[in-house]
């Protein structure tokens, strides 16, 4: 309804709506196109808009957002920034074909490179992936931090002779995930941040590894700063508000709304995201603004909670959230799968985490939420606890 779309291109067992807005293009009348003769290069200009996606709605309503065919030009700052991608390569994708982090470095990248992208079909369990690099050479993977958390807790040691190194986005990527992947395969595992907008444009890359629990630098080609409040840069070693220069030519066009683009405005493009800049220019991601958590008047990173329990014997997995428990009154939770005891867990908060940032509560679970990209869903915890109260 949002996009009025004028085609509809549709494999078997895709939802459509009722009645069709427009004319279908089936999947087996597509595939006969590769017969036709080919056509000819439709040139125009390069801030016209090219493709929209939708944004995952995890933290309100899904944003349709619209991209200019240059943004797909512009990923080639990331090359160099963040993937280490050349035509030999073969890279696999862990994610599913809906959003931006498996369109882009798992299909726009390979192709502009020359290189070969490797998609999983539909069904395919994480537990495969393994099995299906080595059957299929690949030497990149792509995939989202619980995707290598999963595969390491069947694995401990992988066998992947032509894997050159991994790629990880989505969510923060756990210090102790990245350095049990480097034991378990001999590889590296490069961290990249980005969103709908404006896809990553911050990183880590073989060419420039992120220091201990940094997510990375600029792309060479940003221009990006951490603002606060007032909208104005902070120092460095504060933390603030990340933010991408509108010039970036990787940013998207606006919000498509009905026949028109909501555009950008303003000097910084605000992505939501809490990090600190270090003197170096070395990022490190705080978490999304909007999951941030005050414990007595201070603001602490989810992720920050979470790396340091992830450390914990028995805990498959957890969230930080924080959850009211009286009227004015909240306190700082962790949601977890695994084994541990709430007496191992809170000892070992004790030991790695300031008295303020160490959790209240601690809730297991059979199995931590996460959203059709992957990403841990704080936000379906925050409601399954406000339901039970």
């Amino acid at each position: 309804a949002a996009i009025r779309p004028a085609l509809i291109v549709a494999g078997p067992g895709v939802a459509l709506p009722e009645p069709l807005p427009c004319p279908l293009l089936d999947e087996a009348t597509l595939c006969g196109f590769e017969r036709l003769a080919p056509a000819a290069w439709a040139m125009g200009d390069p801030d016209r808009l090219g493709y929209i996606v939708l944004t995952s709605g995890t933290s309100g309503s899904p944003r349709a957002v619209a991209h200019a065919h240059r943004a797909v030009w512009a990923r080639r700052m990331m090359r160099d920034g963040w993937l280490g991608i050349g035509p030999d390569d073969r890279l696999l994708h862990a994610g599913a074909l809906n959003w931006t982090y498996t369109l882009g470095a798992g299909l726009f990248d390979p192709w502009a490179v020359g290189a070969t992208a490797i998609v999983l079909a539909e069904g395919v369990s994480p537990d495969q992936i393994p099995l299906l690099a080595r059957r299929f050479d690949a030497t990149i993977l792509a995939a989202v931090p619980g995707i290598y958390r999963r595969i390491l807790e069947r694995s401990p040691t992988l066998s992947l002779p032509r894997l050159r190194h991994g790629l990880s986005a989505g969510e923060k990527l756990p210090p102790a995930t990245r350095a049990r992947w480097r034991a378990a395969t001999g590889t590296d595992l490069h961290e990249a941040m980005g969103l709908s907008e404006c896809s990553t444009f911050l990183s880590s890359s073989p060419a420039r590894p992120a220091p201990e629990g940094a997510t990375g630098h600029a792309q060479p080609g940003r221009c990006v700063a951490v603002l606060g409040a007032d909208g104005a840069p902070v120092p460095r070693g504060e933390p603030g508000i990340l933010a991408v220069h509108r010039s970036d030519p990787g940013l998207c066009l606006g919000v498509f709304e009905g026949e028109t683009i909501r555009p950008v405005t303003g000097d910084w493009f605000q992505t939501g995201d809490m990090v600190v800049m270090a003197e170096d220019g070395a990022v490190t991601s705080l978490g999304r603004a909007d999951d941030m958590l005050n414990a007595g008047g201070f603001r602490v990173s989810p992720a920050e909670i979470e790396a340091a329990m992830a450390a914990c014997p028995g805990v498959a997995a957890s969230a930080a959230v924080e959850l009211p428990v009286k009227e004015d009154v909240t306190v700082i939770a962790l949601f977890y799968a695994g084994e541990a005891a709430e007496d191992a867990l809170a000892a070992h908060a004790g030991t790695h985490l300031a008295r303020y940032k160490q959790p209240r509560l601690y809730l297991r679970r059979a199995a931590i939420p996460v959203t059709a990209n992957g990403k841990v869903n704080r936000r379906a915890l925050r409601e399954e606890w406000k339901a039970t109260r």
